[in-house]
C-alpha cells in the first residue's frame, strides 16, 4: 500500500514539474525576426520599466478614457449582450472627471494656446486684409484635414463629441475575467484570424473549436506562415501576442471565490495551463507566449520613436492641475527615455523595404486589415471586454502609426507657430500608454505564474 502511495506521489510531482516546463520550456532565448531575447525583455520590463509605468497610468490624465461602447456591430447582428454583472462598465459622472480633461474649450496639448488671450487673436484677424473663408471652403478644409488624419490611422477612433461617448475610469473598470465565453466570444477571434490575417481559408490554423485537426494540419499552417513575407508574419504575431496578453490578464485576475460575503480575485493556475500548457494546447501555448514578447518589442519601439513628439515644450498632459501635470509629463519623458535606452530594439526599417510601389500597397493592405480588426471590437457582447478590446487595438494601432511616421516625427517644427505634420489626439495618447501597460503587466505576470507553477512541484 505504501509503495502504491509513493508511486502516486511521484507521478503527481512529475505532472506538476512537467506542467511548469510545458508552459515555459520554449520561453527562452532569441525571438524570431528580432535581435532580442526573452531574458533581456524580462529584466528590463520587470525591474526597470513596469513600476514607473504603473505609477503613470494611475494619474488622472491616463486613467480617464473616452469611448463609445454603444456603436453597432458593422459585420453581423449581435442578438444579445452579456448579462453577467462583471461584463458591465460603470461610466463616470461629470464631476468625477477633471475639468481640464472634459472641457473642450481648452487646448490640452499647448501651453501657449492656454495662455494666449482671445483678444490678441481677434486683433490679429481684424488687422489682416481678409482671412474669412466661405462656409463651403471651411467645410472642405475640415474634410481634407479629417481625410489626411484618417489616412494615417491604423484603427478606428471614436468621435469624442458623440453623445454616446462617455468617460470611463480604467482603474475602477479593470480588465479581468468576466465569464464571457462560448460561441459569441470565439466568433470575434475567428473573424479576426480567418478574415484579417491574410490567411487562405484552405489553411487551417491550430486549435479551431469544434474541428478535428491533426498535427500535420498545424505543421501546414506554420509552413504557410514561414513562407509569408516578414510583414505578414509580423502582423499575425502581433494579433497572436495581443490575444495571449488578454488571456494572461484573465488568468491573473480570475474570480476565485464568489460567495455572499466576499468576492476574491487572483491567479488561476489551471486556467493559465489550459491556455498555455504545450500538452493541453497541442504545442501552441509556448508559441503564443513568444508572440507576446514580439508585441512588447513593437510597442516599446513605438514609444521610443514618439519621444520627440512628447518632448515638444508646447505638449502638456493637461488636466487643469499645473503642478501635477508637469510632474506627470516629467515621469512620461523619463519612461520614454528609458524605452529609447533599451539595447535590443526591433528594427522597423526591415519592414516595407522592397519595391517602393509594392511596399506602399502592402503597408496599405496591413493598415486596412488592422482598421477592420478595430471595427470588430464593436461586435464584442461583453461591455468590459469591448472597452479593453477597443483600448488595446487602438493603442496598438497608434503604435503602428508612430512607427511608420518616423520622418514626420523627426521633422516636427521647432516653433509653435508652425502646424506639425504629425499629431496624436488625447484618445490616442491614453490608449497607447495603457495598451503598452497591459503588455508590460502580462510580461510581469508571467514571472508570477512561473513562481506559482514552481511551488506546485
Amino acid at each position: 500500500m505504501k509503495l502504491v502511495f509513493l508511486l502516486l506521489l511521484l507521478f503527481l510531482l512529475q505532472v506538476f514539474r512537467a506542467a511548469h516546463g510545458r508552459c515555459f520550456c520554449q520561453l527562452t532565448g532569441d525571438l524570431d525576426d528580432c535581435t532580442c531575447d526573452v531574458e533581456t525583455v524580462d529584466g528590463f520590463n520587470n525591474d526597470q520599466l513596469f513600476p514607473k509605468l504603473q505609477t503613470l497610468l494611475e494619474s488622472d490624465y491616463f486613467r480617464f478614457y473616452k469611448v463609445n461602447l454603444n456603436k453597432p456591430c458593422p459585420f453581423w447582428t449581435v442578438t444579445s449582450h452579456c448579462g453577467l454583472r462583471d461584463c458591465a462598465v460603470k461610466p463616470c459622472s461629470d464631476n468625477e472627471v477633471p475639468e481640464g480633461i472634459r472641457s473642450s474649450s481648452h487646448n490640452k496639448y499647448s501651453a501657449e494656446a492656454n495662455e494666449q488671450p482671445d483678444e490678441c487673436e481677434q486683433a490679429k484677424h481684424l488687422g489682416a486684409v481678409d482671412v474669412s473663408l466661405s462656409n463651403e471652403t471651411r467645410e472642405a478644409l475640415l474634410k481634407w484635414s479629417k481625410h489626411d488624419d484618417e489616412a494615417e490611422r491604423f484603427c478606428v477612433v471614436d468621435d469624442e463629441e458623440s453623445p454616446d461617448s462617455q468617460y470611463v475610469d480604467l482603474l475602477l473598470n479593470p480588465e479581468r475575467f468576466t465569464g464571457y465565453k462560448g460561441p459569441e466570444a470565439w466568433q470575434i477571434w475567428n473573424s479576426i484570424y480567418e478574415e484579417n490575417c491574410f490567411k487562405p481559408f484552405s489553411i487551417k490554423r491550430p486549435l479551431i473549436p469544434n474541428s478535428f485537426q491533426s498535427s500535420s494540419g498545424a505543421k501546414s499552417f506554420y509552413s504557410w506562415l514561414e513562407g509569408q513575407c516578414v510583414e505578414k508574419r509580423a502582423f499575425y504575431r502581433l494579433i497572436s501576442g495581443l490575444h495571449s496578453s488578454i488571456n494572461i490578464h484573465l488568468s491573473a485576475r480570475y474570480l476565485l471565490d464568489d460567495s455572499w460575503f466576499q468576492r476574491k480575485w487572483g491567479h488561476n493556475v489551471s486556467e493559465f495551463r489550459l491556455r498555455f500548457d504545450s500538452e493541453l494546447t497541442s504545442g501552441e501555448g509556448p508559441k503564443r507566449l513568444r508572440n507576446l514578447y514580439f508585441l512588447y518589442l513593437i510597442e516599446l519601439r513605438a514609444l521610443a520613436k514618439a519621444l520627440p513628439f512628447f518632448q515638444q515644450p508646447s505638449f502638456r498632459l493637461y488636466t487643469g492641475k499645473p503642478e501635477e501635470d508637469q510632474n506627470h509629463k516629467e515621469l512620461l519623458l523619463d519612461i520614454l527615455q528609458m524605452a529609447r535606452s533599451f539595447p535590443l530594439h526591433f528594427d522597423e526599417t526591415s519592414l516595407f523595404a522592397g519595391n517602393e510601389k509594392e511596399a506602399a500597397q502592402l503597408k496599405e493592405d496591413i493598415r486596412l486589415a488592422f482598421l477592420n480588426i478595430s471595427r470588430i471590437m464593436d461586435c464584442v457582447g461583453c461591455f468590459k471586454c469591448r472597452l479593453w478590446g477597443k483600448l488595446q487595438t487602438q493603442g496598438l494601432g497608434t503604435a503602428l502609426k508612430i512607427l511608420f511616421s518616423a520622418q514626420q516625427i523627426e521633422a516636427l517644427p521647432k516653433s509653435s507657430e508652425q502646424r506639425p505634420s504629425f499629431q496624436l489626439s488625447r484618445q490616442e495618447i491614453v490608449s497607447l500608454l495603457n495598451a503598452f501597460g497591459r503588455i508590460s503587466t502580462s510580461i510581469r505576470e508571467l514571472e508570477n505564474f512561473r513562481s506559482l507553477l514552481a511551488e506546485e512541484r
